[in-house]
């Protein structure tokens, strides 16, 4: 256990740890703080602090290993957000046009912190019991987000300005937040995953804007109608809340199970000795850098990736391996037809017909095309674009290999661009190119 903690460790970025770090400081002053005054409302805070809890609990993966909880985060902050803790002694009451007495929420920014941090550790612990990775970078991140809210939001209710301008910057404090926390999550990630800021920027956009929205309505939603019911409203919301995660779990866990029997397909050749060990990996992993230098989607590059690990299936069918497994160095007749059966294994699985197009278009020429033409004109229509990212990926990884020989490498990529004016797209060699040099420079 030891040893995996101080993997993990290792394995991250300045960025994220300087995020923890931060992070840490702040959770210590707002917990010494706490515990200097005392909890303000404990019930309150407790009832908060058991759903901040749950959602960390039934935190879940979404595509690109971009780890979300969003319960927790809409509990957290929506307790950053509450304006009042239900009707004084209990009364009746449509809302605050009916002239209803609400008991304030006086709680600070720091209490909110403290309460957030401590819910999100407690929902931690079965995750470390089992041995799961904690998560620090994406829990530091989702802290910081509600940090946000409160510090902006918290002296705003202490004002006491009218509701509906409370409801107003509620809504504009929750929109700067959610831009606050895709702008970290695109900083740490185009470190991460070692691409440009702009393109990791815009990934996180497409990935996130629909959850940030779902996740900001509902805090908000908590937010009021804890401040109209009391803390009763949180146990009507959160219940559909839950069963709503735990849909997106199994979709999630489906994706999983999909990538990892992909994994598991592509080392058959690696097993059968038709390619050198870690080919496949290679490959793919190249690919999908590329996919990202050039603006693919995130659905875009898991069919990119998919498609990459599973190139080279359609060897299994050579009686005689090729030496090296290196297709590059076939004939194209012979490369088209490596193409073509793997595709054909590839639409028996019956869910992967667009990896499989993916696949059979790989090895043909980038200038001549696939046998098509543009609205009946002469020119040629180019395979698509996750089909010249692998035939560009391959060449390279067949003529390099696992060498890290950095002359060897840039002779290829001379190769490979003097073999643009009809094989390979200079465009992805390009990209090629600059995801190799960042590699190297790492």
């Amino acid at each position: 256990m030891a040893d995996q903690e101080r993997a993990a460790w290792q394995t991250l970025d300045s960025g994220q740890l300087l995020l923890i770090a931060s992070a840490g400081l702040f959770v210590i002053a707002a917990v010494t703080q706490v515990g200097a005054v005392g909890l303000v409302q404990p019930d309150v805070a407790i009832i908060f602090g058991v759903l901040i809890a749950l959602g960390e609990l039934f935190r879940m993966v979404m595509p690109g290993n971009r780890e979300v909880a969003p319960i927790a985060s809409a509990g957290a902050i929506g307790y950053a957000l509450l304006i009042g803790v239900g009707p004084e002694g209990g009364a009746g009451g449509a809302g605050p046009d009916a002239g209803l007495a609400v008991v304030p929420a006086a709680h600070s920014p720091l209490q909110v912190v403290a309460v957030t941090a401590v819910g999100m550790l407690v929902g931690s612990l079965p995750h470390i019991a089992v041995g799961r990775s904690l998560g620090l970078d994406a829990m530091a991140r989702r802290l910081f987000t509600v940090s946000v809210v409160a510090l902006c939001f918290r002296p705003i209710v202490s004002a006491g300005i009218d509701w509906w301008l409370q409801l107003v910057l509620m809504c504009l404090i929750a929109c700067f937040a959610c831009f606050s926390d895709v702008l970290i999550a695109a900083m740490i990630r185009a470190e991460t995953v070692r691409t440009r800021f702009g393109i990791a920027f815009r990934d996180e956009i497409r990935a996130k804007v629909a959850l940030c929205a779902a996740t900001s309505a509902t805090a908000m939603l908590v937010a009021v109608s804890t401040t109209v019911l009391g803390p009763a409203a949180l146990l009507i919301f959160t219940a559909p809340i839950l069963v709503t995660q735990f849909a997106f779990r199994r979709y999630a866990g489906v994706r999983a199970t999909y990538l990892q029997t992909v994994r598991a397909l592509s080392r058959v050749t690696e097993v059968g000795g038709y390619v050198e060990a870690g080919h496949s990996r290679r490959v793919s992993r190249m690919a999908v850098s590329m996919g990202r230098e050039l603006g693919m989607r995130e659905e875009a590059l898991l069919e990119l990736e998919y498609a990459a690990l599973m190139h080279d299936i359609g060897q299994l069918s050579l009686a005689d391996p090729i030496p090296g497994g290196a297709t590059v160095l076939a004939s194209p007749t012979e490369q088209r037809r490596i193409a073509e059966l793997g595709s054909e294994v590839i639409k028996q699985t019956g869910v992967l017909d667009r990896v499989a197009g993916i696949v059979h278009l790989s090895s043909h020429p980038y200038r001549t095309g696939h046998g098509e033409t543009q609205n009946g004109a002469d020119r040629p229509v180019p395979p698509p674009l996750a089909s010249r990212i692998i035939k560009v990926a391959n060449a390279y990884d067949d003529l390099v290999g696992d060498s890290g020989d950095r002359d060897r490498g840039a002779a290829v990529l001379e190769r490979l661009r003097l073999d643009s004016a009809s094989e390979y797209d200079p465009t992805v060699v390009e990209a090629l190119s600059r995801v190799v040099d960042r590699y190297v420079r790492r």
